[in-house]
Order: structure tokens, then C-alpha cells, then sequence
């Protein structure tokens, strides 16, 4: 099993959402952080941006705004090996802009899983 973890615009959510649904992968957490990329955060057209977060103005030669963290959603997805790659195709489908701050997706393995009410484990506990 693995469990997929996806960092995408927020406004992607519905879409991403519903490609999941029609993908037959109905089952999903998701989270709101902030974070910022290598770029260290970005300006100018940030429709995402909300206004409370930290902004610092830019010290160099202009008077650009700079936002150092800009707010994301993370989505959680646990899968069995042969549906990660159909997992990680939906979300890109449904994400991929060309710009940056498309997001990111990580596959990490998972060594168990545990249903707390009934105590199945493995694939069991995920179904």
C-alpha cells in the first residue's frame, strides 16, 4: 500500500474532487497548509493569496510585494501499488496548469494500517 500525498492550488479542490469520484476514489483527507516552493513565495497575480498572511515588501530595486508563504491544500490518499499511478494521473489531470505552484505529489510507502473500529489490518482496513 502506499499512501499518496498531494500539495495543490486551493481553488483546484473541486476539480480535483470530482476527478477523484469519477475515478472511483472516493475516500480522500484533505488539509489546508502554507507552504512556499524554491521560488520563496510569489507576487503579482497571486489570486490564491489571502491577505492576512505574511507579506514583506520587497528590499531590492522595486515595490513588489512578496508573499513568503502562500496557502495550499494538501490531499491524503492511501491506495494498494497498482492504483498509484492512476491516483497520481488524476491528480495531475486535474491540477496541471504549466505555471508555477501546480503543487507537488509525494508516494510514500506504508509499512501497516489499522481500522480502529474493527481492528482489520492491511488492504482490509482500507477497502
Amino acid at each position: 500500500m502506499k499512501e499518496i500525498m498531494a500539495f495543490i492550488r486551493r481553488h483546484k479542490v473541486p476539480e480535483t474532487k470530482k476527478a477523484f469520484e469519477d475515478a472511483g476514489y472516493p475516500a480522500l483527507t484533505i488539509q489546508s497548509v502554507e507552504g512556499r516552493g524554491k521560488q520563496g513565495g510569489i507576487g503579482g497575480w497571486a489570486a490564491e493569496v489571502d491577505p492576512e498572511l505574511n507579506m514583506v515588501k520587497d528590499s531590492g530595486l522595486g515595490d513588489d510585494t512578496k508573499f513568503n508563504w502562500i496557502p495550499k491544500r494538501l490531499l491524503s490518499i492511501v491506495v494498494q501499488d497498482d492504483e498509484v499511478e492512476e491516483v497520481v494521473d488524476v491528480i495531475i489531470k486535474a491540477n496541471q496548469t504549466g505555471h508555477m505552484g501546480d503543487g507537488k505529489i509525494f508516494v510514500i510507502p506504508l509499512k501497516e494500517v489499522v481500522r480502529v473500529r474493527t481492528g482489520e489490518t492491511g488492504k482490509e482496513a482500507v477497502v
